[in-house]
Parts: structure tokens; sequence; C-alpha cells
């Protein structure tokens, strides 16, 4: 039953992904491009999709949290570092900077798979490549680890 739920909950956020065109890379583009507001190419349409996903799940999360427990599971998942470390600025940095260059974050691009997408195909690719060498880095010990440099003037 769980894995029904689970995909119909994919096949509606997949739904919801090509007709908001979040999985078209140029309606994409365009909704970054803010160079464009003057030249008219600017697309603020992702704005009402994002605005929309946000009040969806702040009134979801609300609703859920008030649970004893998940309806498919024994417990939640949430959380509990409260700590910024490196990771959390690095990872979404780099989500955006791939965002901004190829138009996909990784749901979008899964879904233009379905597509035949061929730049959707390389950015698969590319993340899956990313995400093996960010757990390699993750398993390497802190001493292998790239450190910053020493300042030869303070020794």
């Amino acid at each position: 039953m769980t894995i029904l739920v689970q995909f119909a909950i994919g096949l509606l956020f997949g739904l919801g992904l090509v007709i908001s065109g979040m999985s078209n890379p140029a309606k994409v583009l365009n909704f970054l491009d803010l160079g464009g507001i003057p030249a008219g190419t600017w697309d603020a349409s992702l704005a009402f999709v994002m605005a929309g996903a946000v009040a969806v799940t702040f009134v979801g999360f609300r609703h859920v949290l008030k649970l004893a427990q998940p309806l498919l599971a024994d417990r939640f998942h949430v959380p509990t570092r409260s700590d910024i470390d490196p990771r959390i600025i690095v990872g979404p940095a780099i989500f955006g900077i791939g965002w901004g260059l190829a138009g996909f974050c990784p749901g979008p691009a899964l879904t233009a798979l379905g597509f035949g997408s061929i730049s959707a195909l390389v950015f698969v690719v590319a993340m899956f490549a990313g995400m093996v060498l960010a757990r390699f880095i993750a398993q390497l010990p802190s001493s292998t680890r790239l450190a910053a440099p020493v300042d030869p003037l303070e020794t």
C-alpha cells in the first residue's frame, strides 16, 4: 500500500512539474534571467508556482506535524540539527549554480527524461556523478580532505 501511495504522490508531483513548466529549462532560465526584465524576456510565472508550493507546504506541515505519527510510517523523520555547517552553505550554492546554468533541478530533470530530452539526460548523469563524488569525499578521513591553505607568514 505504501508503495502505491508513494507512486501516486510522485505522479502528481511530476504532473505538476509538467503543467507548471518546471520541466522546460527555457522557461526556468527565463525566470532566472532578471536582466531580461526591461527587454521582456523575464517570465514571472514560476514565482506563482513557487508561492503556491510554499503555501501548500506551510499549511500541510502545520497540519501533519500535529499528528502523533505519520499515516504510513512509524515516526516522522525531521531534522534535529540547528547549526549551520559548510555543507549547508556549499550544497545549496552548487544547486543554485547548476539550476542557473542548466535550467534543471533534480525533480524536473527526471520528469524531462520522460520526454527524451538529451540535455536532461546529461544533467541527470552529471547529478548522479556529483552525488557519488560527494558521498566519496564525505567518507574520506578529515586529514585527507582539502584543508584551508596555511599562511606561511603566520607560522
